[in-house]
């Protein structure tokens, strides 16, 4: 299985407050992340959705989608977000946030490993 580590940064015109609420609203990613094709919830979670657990579905430019479930283990609202994911994936993401007058800097961390072989 291969590991992967990637880390995105987007520097966005808009007030942290509203950042949170668009990362945080999953279930919301297909209507404006390309390749977000289907978020499902399949348990909740308590505050700040620790502990949800919730079916990715994404595709790339390459042919093929991937399947995950990631479980919400940390939050921290407006500035710090983590999932484990498991299944095609299996690993960590973590969202970093920071308000920079009214703008928003985010740093996503994605450390994961393919859950099949390759």
């Amino acid at each position: 299985m291969k590991q992967y580590v990637l880390v995105t940064h987007w520097h966005l015109d808009a007030p942290i407050e509203r950042v949170w609420d668009s990362i945080s609203r999953v279930e919301e990613w297909p209507r404006w992340w390309k390749y977000a094709h289907q978020v499902v919830e399949l348990e909740k979670g308590g505050e700040n959705g620790v502990g949800s657990l919730r079916r990715y579905t994404w595709s790339s430019r390459l042919p093929y989608r991937l399947s995950f479930a990631m479980r919400t283990s940390a939050a921290r609202k407006p500035f710090f977000m983590e999932g484990i994911a498991s299944g095609e994936l299996n690993g960590t993401g973590r969202w970093h946030l920071a308000a920079e007058g009214g703008t928003t800097r985010v740093r996503y961390e994605w450390s994961v490993s393919t859950g099949k072989p390759s």
